[in-house]
């Protein structure tokens, strides 16, 4: 199993930016797809983000799509998601998530390993 830790979270006002970093430890980072989601209190955690072992299909929430791009260095085992023009709605946890499987999962449950969570908070 591959371990994630998360960074990069933090307070930033709306219509700012902040770029989220995963690093895997563990077992060969580029055999897993990488996903981001996001949880607000009380609700489910959501998909936000994913990516495929080449970097080649990047599939997004509707919401943030022109906004967030994540990325991926196999070199570094890091995944990346930079986030532009924040909304206070973007405020929440967001996890780092990794499964073996081929395809991109949009669902969490298709996922197997999760870091423990980054705070990002946006004021208005």
């Amino acid at each position: 199993q591959v371990q994630l830790v998360e960074s990069g979270g933090g307070l930033v006002q709306a219509g700012g930016s902040l770029r989220l970093s995963c690093a895997a430890s563990g077992r060969t980072f580029s055999s897993y797809v990488m996903g981001w989601f996001r949880q607000v209190p009380g609700k489910e955690r959501e998909f936000v983000a994913a990516i495929s072992r080449t970097g080649s299909n990047t599939p997004y929430l509707e919401s943030v799509k022109g906004r967030f791009t994540i990325s991926r260095d196999n070199a570094k085992s890091t995944v990346y998601l930079q986030m532009n023009s924040l909304k206070p709605e973007d405020t929440a946890v967001y996890y780092c998530a990794a499964t073996t499987r081929t395809l991109v999962p949009l669902s969490r449950q298709s996922y197997d390993s999760w870091g423990q969570g980054t705070q990002v908070t946006v004021s208005s």
